[in-house]
C-alpha cells in the first residue's frame, strides 16, 4: 500500500546529514567503514548508492560494495532446508571471506588490496577473487542484510539501520522481481522469520549509529539519536 509522501526533500536532508557526520569521522591513514543494514526490501542498495554519491560530491573517495558479493553456494545456503529461517540467518554468507578479503584490509593502514566479490548468486557460480588497490579510498559504504551480526559489527566505524515494516518491505522487494508480494505467503516464511531471528538476536536498532525510517522513500528520516 502506498503512503502519502509529506516531505519530498526530507530524504535528501537525511543523506546530507549522514554524509556530513561521516566526513567528520575521517582521519589520516584510516578508511571509514560504513554499514547500511536493513531487512530484505528495505531499500539498502539505493540508499547506500545515494549516500556514496553525496560523499563523492564533497570530494571524498568512496568505495561501494555489498554483502551480496559474498554469498555461500546453494549447498551451504540450503543445508538446513530450502525453507529454513535458521538457514537463511546462519548460512547465507561467507563472513570469514568478507572480513579477510575486504573489511580487514581496509581497516588496516598501509597498502590495501581488496576483493569486492567472490560469488555471483544470480548465476550461482563463484567468480574470480580479483584483488584491486584501495589505497586512495577514504570511505567504504557497504550495504546488506545482517550487518550487525557479531562476525561483522566490531569492524564498522558507523552504521545505518533502515527501518521498514514487513508490510512495506516484502511488496517492495517483489516489485523488483523477487518473490511473492504477500508477507504471509509460505514462500516468504524463510526470509520473514529469518529476519525476525536476526532482529531479536542481534538488535540492530540498538547497535546502529543511526536508525532511519525508510517506509516512505522520499521521507526517509532519522528516528534515533546517534549513539556515542
Amino acid at each position: 500500500m502506498d503512503r502519502a509522501e509529506p516531505c519530498a526533500d526530507r530524504r535528501s536532508r537525511t543523506l546530507d546529514h549522514l554524509a556530513a557526520a561521516i566526513s567528520e569521522t575521517r582521519r589520516p591513514e584510516h578508511v571509514v567503514l560504513v554499514a547500511v543494514d536493513g531487512v530484505d526490501g528495505a531499500g539498502k542498495t539505493v540508499f547506500a548508492n545515494q549516500l556514496g554519491e553525496v560523499l563523492e560530491r564533497q570530494g571524498i573517495a568512496v568505495l561501494r560494495a555489498s554483502v551480496d558479493g559474498f554469498h555461500h553456494p546453494p549447498t551451504t545456503r540450503y543445508q538446513r532446508g530450502r525453507g529454513s529461517p535458521e538457514g537463511f540467518f546462519h548460512d547465507s554468507y561467507d563472513y570469514d571471506a568478507l572480513r579477510r578479503l575486504l573489511l580487514e584490509p581496509l581497516a588496516r593502514s598501509g597498502e590495501r588490496q581488496v576483493v569486492l566479490r567472490i560469488y555471483d548468486v544470480h548465476v550461482e557460480q563463484p567468480v574470480a577473487a580479483v584483488a584491486e588497490s584501495a589505497d586512495d579510498v577514504e570511505v567504504l559504504v557497504f550495504d546488506g542484510i545482517f550487518l550487525h551480526r557479531p562476525e561483522l559489527r566490531d569492524l564498522w566505524d558507523l552504521s545505518v539501520f533502515l527501518e521498514v515494516d514487513v508490510e512495506v518491505s516484502i511488496p517492495r522487494g517483489a516489485g523488483r522481481g523477487y518473490g511473492d508480494p504477500d508477507p504471509t505467503a509460505p514462500a516468504n516464511r524463510r526470509y520473514v522469520e529469518g529476519q525476525r531471528l536476526y532482529l531479536a538476536t542481534c538488535r540492530p536498532h540498538e547497535r546502529a549509529t543511526w536508525v532511519v525510517d525508510n517506509n516512505i522513500l522520499a521521507d526517509a528520516h532519522l528516528t534515533n539519536r546517534p549513539r556515542n
